[in-house]
C-alpha cells in the first residue's frame, strides 16, 4: 500500500483511512454529508496525490497525443487543459485524462490512479512508432484539489496571480503558498468551482499548512473521497471504473464531444461507424420518485420487471435529498422523461430519466 506525502497529515487529522488504487487513502473526517456541503457552500481540501502524471515531450509529442487521445489536443494552446479520453481498439475506453499545454512540446497527461500502469503501457505501445519522449512522474508530485465557491478568496493572498481571471480549464505555473513553480488549475470534480494544485512532494506540506492557514476565516476543512464521489455524481460525472471501463464506448457514455473525428485515433473508424448508426445503449441519469437509495450494481428494470439494463453509480445526493444515479438501458427507452425502475431488494422503486446535472449551480 502506497502512501500519499501527506498520509500521517491526514492520519493527526483524525481521518477514516481506506485502501484506495493501490494507495491509503482518507475517504472522510467528520462523515460524508457535512463534507459535501462544505464544498458546495464554502471550500473544502481534497488531497488527490493518487493521480497519475504522465510528461509528453518533444516534436513528435502532439503526434502521440492526438494518436491516443480521442479529443483534439491541436487545439490546445499554452495554458489550457483538456478533458480527453483513451479510446481502446474493441471500443472501449482503457481512461479518462486531462491534457495540459505545458510549452511548446510538452504537454502534461493526468490519468486515473487505478490506471496508471494501464495507460503508460498503452501509451507505450503507439509510441515505438513514433518516438515522443516520455516520462512517468506520478511518484514525485503531490495533487490538492481546492474546491468550493469561496476557493478564490480564500486562496488569493496565496498567490500572485488574479483567480477570479483563471477561467474554466485553463491554468497558470505561478507562485503559490510561497512556492515559486506551481501549477494553478481552474479544473476539478465538484462542479462547485476552485483550483486543482500540482506541486512536488517536498513540497505539499507547506502549501497544505498554508492553504488552510488562508481558508481559516472561511470555514475551509480537509475532504475525503466519499465526499469527492457524492460532489461528482451530483453533477453527472463519469467515474472510471464504474461509467466507463474497457468495455463502453466513449458514444454510448455521453463523451462524443470528446470525440473527434477531424483526425484519425486509435479505433476512430469502428467508431465512426458507431456514430453513423448510433450506439445500442446509452448512459441516462435518472432520479428516483419515492424513497430509495440506488447502489451501483443494482438492476433497472421495465414496468413488466424485466432486466434492462445497470446502474453503474448511485447515491442519497446531500443536496437534493433524494435518490440519484446513474446507468445503462437500451437507446431505445433513454429518452429524458421516461419511467424506469430500480431494483432495490424486493421493490422495484420508481425513477424518471433526466439529464445531468442532478443539482444545478
Amino acid at each position: 500500500m502506497k502512501n500519499t506525502a501527506l498520509t500521517k497529515t491526514h492520519e493527526a487529522l483524525g481521518a477514516k483511512m481506506v485502501p484506495f488504487a493501490g494507495y491509503n487513502m482518507p475517504v472522510s473526517y467528520e462523515g460524508v454529508n457535512a463534507e459535501h456541503e462544505t464544498v458546495r457552500n464554502g471550500v473544502g481540501v481534497f488531497d488527490v496525490s493518487h493521480m497519475g502524471e504522465f510528461l509528453i515531450s518533444g516534436p513528435k509529442a502532439l503526434d502521440l497525443i492526438q494518436k491516443v487521445c480521442s479529443n483534439d489536443a491541436s487545439k490546445l494552446t499554452i495554458g489550457k487543459a483538456q478533458y480527453s479520453c483513451l479510446p481502446n481498439e474493441t471500443g472501449g475506453i482503457v481512461d479518462d485524462l486531462i491534457i495540459y499545454k505545458m510549452k511548446e512540446e510538452q504537454y502534461l497527461l493526468v490519468v486515473n490512479a487505478s490506471n496508471i500502469d494501464k495507460d503508460w503501457e498503452h501509451i507505450s505501445k503507439y509510441n515505438k512508432e513514433i518516438g515522443a519522449e516520455m516520462r512517468n512522474i506520478s511518484e514525485d508530485y503531490s495533487l490538492l484539489a481546492i474546491q468550493g465557491p469561496k476557493a478564490v478568496e480564500a486562496m488569493q493572498k496565496l498567490t500572485s496571480v488574479n483567480l477570479s481571471a483563471l477561467k474554466f480549464y485553463t491554468f497558470e505555473v505561478a507562485d503559490f503558498a510561497d512556492m515559486p513553480h506551481v501549477i494553478i488549475s481552474a479544473t476539478g470534480y465538484t462542479g462547485s468551482g476552485g483550483f486543482e494544485i500540482y506541486c512536488k512532494n517536498e513540497e505539499v506540506q507547506q502549501i497544505w499548512e498554508k492553504v488552510f492557514e488562508a481558508g481559516a476565516d472561511y470555514g475551509i476543512k480537509p475532504i475525503g473521497l466519499a465526499a469527492r464521489d457524492t460532489l461528482r455524481l451530483e453533477m453527472g460525472f463519469c467515474l472510471y471504473g464504474n461509467d466507463i471501463d474497457d468495455t463502453t464506448s466513449p458514444l454510448e457514455t455521453g463523451l462524443g464531444w470528446i470525440t473527434k473525428f477531424t483526425k484519425d485515433f486509435v479505433n476512430s473508424e469502428a467508431l465512426a461507424k458507431e456514430k453513423e448508426v448510433g450506439p445500442k445503449r446509452k448512459l441516462i441519469g435518472f432520479e428516483l420518485t419515492e424513497k430509495g437509495i440506488p447502489r451501483q450494481g443494482y438492476d433497472i428494470v421495465d414496468k413488466d420487471g424485466t432486466i434492462i439494463g445497470k446502474v453503474t453509480s448511485g447515491t442519497m445526493s446531500p443536496s437534493l435529498s433524494k435518490g440519484i444515479g446513474l446507468g445503462f438501458v437500451p437507446t431505445e427507452v433513454s429518452s429524458i422523461g421516461n419511467t424506469i425502475y430500480i431494483q432495490i431488494r424486493k421493490k422495484a422503486v420508481p425513477a424518471v430519466i433526466v439529464k445531468p446535472p442532478f443539482y444545478k449551480v
